[in-house]
């Protein structure tokens, strides 16, 4: 499935430029003929408009896996909590391994929360006790399990 992620803020952007980023977030595939065609527009104009959106940053087309079809079974999420000195470098190096879908720097309990995907139970223990557990640091973390996942969206 393709989808679209927008890097917001979107001022400076017109109606047009918003109307072509919500095709586009609704589906990724959409020919730059439909979309003028909702628009009332050339298509030509769509391909400027979607080749300045790109370039400028607000959009990046990518194709959405979904990892629990691709037979990674457990997803969790981790929180992370890091010695301050190190949130950084430990975060930049969480980033680089394989497993790890998506991390943020936060604020409260955890410093990081690391969303990742593992092939099973086994493939988790082995990322949080060989992996994780030894970035310089880490001090703790704590396993969220995804049961289900009840809303995905890609704003």
């Amino acid at each position: 499935m393709d989808e679209v992620i927008v890097n917001p803020p979107l001022e400076g952007l017109d109606d047009i430029d918003r109307q072509v980023i919500e095709s586009l977030r609704k589906d990724g595939r959409a020919s730059f003929a439909q979309i003028a065609e909702g628009l009332n527009v050339s298509a030509g104009m769509i391909r400027l408009r979607y080749n300045r959106l790109v370039e400028m940053g607000f959009v990046k087309v990518v194709a959405i896996s979904n990892p629990l079809r691709m037979g990674y079974k457990t997803m969790a999420m981790i929180g992370i909590r890091v010695d301050g000195s190190k949130l950084l470098e430990a975060a930049e190096k969480i980033s680089k391994l394989e497993e790890v879908i998506y991390l943020v720097v936060a604020s409260g309990r955890f410093d990081l929360f690391a969303e990742v995907v593992c092939r099973d139970h086994a493939h988790l223990l082995e990322f949080i006790s060989a992996k994780l557990s030894t970035i310089e640091g880490v001090r703790e973390s704590e396993s969220f399990m995804h049961l289900k996942i009840m809303k995905e969206i890609y704003f």
